[in-house]
């Protein structure tokens, strides 16, 4: 199985910045992609930002140019650096990973971290 530690969360007045950072560890033969998600209340979960395993970034409208994603690849580390916050960012963020299992099908797997809720105050 795959572990996620999901930390960075609080609450931050609008404008303030957070870094939230996911780090991986368990079985598995490569990450594919690490990501956030996010679920405010009554909203649908959305995704925020994505790493692939080429570097590649993708940000959901509404974060880009204030988000940043990166990745430790030594240390199987995943960040997210968000600067002017804004009330509407206050979700739960999920760290979402996609591995390859260790399995000689090394088939694609996702895993979930816990959330770590993300306040930010007009």
């Amino acid at each position: 199985q795959v572990q996620l530690v999901e930390s960075g969360g609080g609450l931050v007045q609008a404008g303030g910045s957070l870094r939230l950072s996911c780090a991986a560890s368990g079985s598995f033969f490569s990450i594919n992609s690490m990501g956030w998600y996010r679920q405010a209340p009554e909203k649908q979960r959305e995704l925020v930002a994505l790493i692939n395993r080429n570097g590649m970034t993708t940000y959901v409208d509404s974060v880009k140019g204030r988000f940043t994603i990166s990745r430790d690849s030594a240390k199987n580390t995943a960040y997210l650096q968000m600067n002017s916050l804004k009330p509407e960012d206050t979700a739960v963020y999920y760290c979402n990973v996609v591995v390859r299992a260790p399995t000689s099908g090394y088939e694609y797997l996702e895993h979930w971290g816990q959330g770590t809720l993300v306040t930010v105050s007009s």
